[in-house]
């Protein structure tokens, strides 16, 4: 089951985040088709923020066809985003990680590591795109 994290630095809506997780949950294959979200109840136990925060974040994300709302059940996963097979993630992920590990050595802090990151992705889309 995800559990969520909250940044209060981000400037990003509380809901939001709960909803860019779960988005990357089922991106990753965290989440799969079937897999029940935490309870409002157990987000807001665990989180100590409003339920309507909780809500709002469902509600988003059965808006956006992701996740469905059983009544007297739960939130349940209904669909992945479309990404590689898992193969291909968990060789790019030992690729991601023997870079961070190189960043890091080279004495970048994790803000370093995110603006480079963050650049070099918004460099790649624009090549794609053009």
């Amino acid at each position: 089951m995800i559990e969520f994290r909250l940044d209060p630095r981000s400037g990003v809506a509380t809901y939001l985040q709960i909803v860019h997780q779960v988005r990357h949950a089922a991106r990753v294959g965290i989440l799969r088709p079937g897999d029940q979200l935490p309870t409002v109840k157990e987000v807001v136990g665990s989180l100590a923020i409003n339920p309507n925060t909780v809500l709002k974040a469902y509600k988003e994300l059965e808006h956006e066809g992701l996740v469905e709302g059983r009544p007297g059940v739960g939130t349940f996963v209904r669909e992945t985003v479309k990404a590689p097979p898992p193969e291909t993630h968990a060789g790019l992920r030992r690729s991601l990680d023997r870079w961070l590990r190189n960043a890091f050595d080279a004495g970048l802090e994790e803000e370093d590591v995110r603006a480079l990151f963050e650049t070099s992705v918004r460099d790649q889309a624009t090549e794609t795109v053009a």
